[in-house]
Formats: C-alpha cells, sequence, structure tokens
C-alpha cells in the first residue's frame, strides 16, 4: 500500500504562485508515474501533470508552460510548482500514485489540498 500526503495549497492573488508538495509513505519501491490532478466545483476530476519514474513529465495543456512538476525519487516526493495562478485554477489538487509489479497496476489517491485563487 502507499499513503499520499499533500500539502501547500492556500489562498493566493491572480498571478501569483504556490508549490505544492505530496509525500509518498509505505510500499513505494514500486511507484511508476505520480502525477496531479484537480476538481473544481461541479466538475469532474482532469489530470493536470505527470512524472513518470525517470523524470519525463507531461501537462494539461491548460497548465504548461506556468506549471512544473518535479520529482525527488530518494525522498518519494512529488511537486507542483505552479506560476501566474488564474481563478480558473481553483481547485482542490490530488496527488496520485500508480504502483506498477509486472501486469499488476494499482492507483493511489492523496487526500486534496485546496487551491483558491482569488482577489
Amino acid at each position: 500500500q502507499v499513503r499520499l500526503v499533500e500539502s501547500g495549497g492556500g489562498l493566493v492573488q491572480p498571478g501569483g504562485s504556490l508549490r505544492l508538495s505530496c509525500v509518498a509513505s509505505g510500499s513505494v519501491w514500486n511507484i511508476a508515474e505520480m502525477e496531479w490532478y484537480r476538481q473544481a466545483p461541479g466538475k469532474q476530476r482532469e489530470f493536470v501533470a505527470l512524472v513518470t519514474k525517470g523524470g519525463s513529465s507531461n501537462y494539461a495543456a491548460s497548465v504548461k508552460g506556468r506549471f512544473t512538476i518535479s520529482r525527488d525519487n530518494a525522498k518519494s516526493t512529488v511537486d507542483l510548482q505552479m506560476n501566474n495562478l488564474q481563478p480558473e485554477d481553483t481547485a482542490v489538487y490530488y496527488c496520485k500514485a500508480t504502483q506498477r509489479v509486472l501486469d499488476d497496476e494499482q492507483d493511489h489517491w492523496g487526500q486534496g489540498t485546496q487551491v483558491t485563487v482569488s482577489a
């Protein structure tokens, strides 16, 4: 099992920055991808960014160029640096980790951290 704990959310003005962090514990040795998702009120949860164990990353079009995902395998952490935040970035942000052993795959989610962008 993998436990994920996010931190770093809060209230920020438009144009501001926040850095989210997620720490994984438990069976971290077989975590493949680590991702960030978000869910705004009344909307479905959506993909934000992904980073592989090897450090390759991918972003949603809406955040590309503003958000940066990074991972420290030694510390079992994944961060999301968010710059130039806009009101439409307001959401609960969730960390996701995918365990993969041979053909078996399990997803684990954190409890989420609120990000509010407002003047």
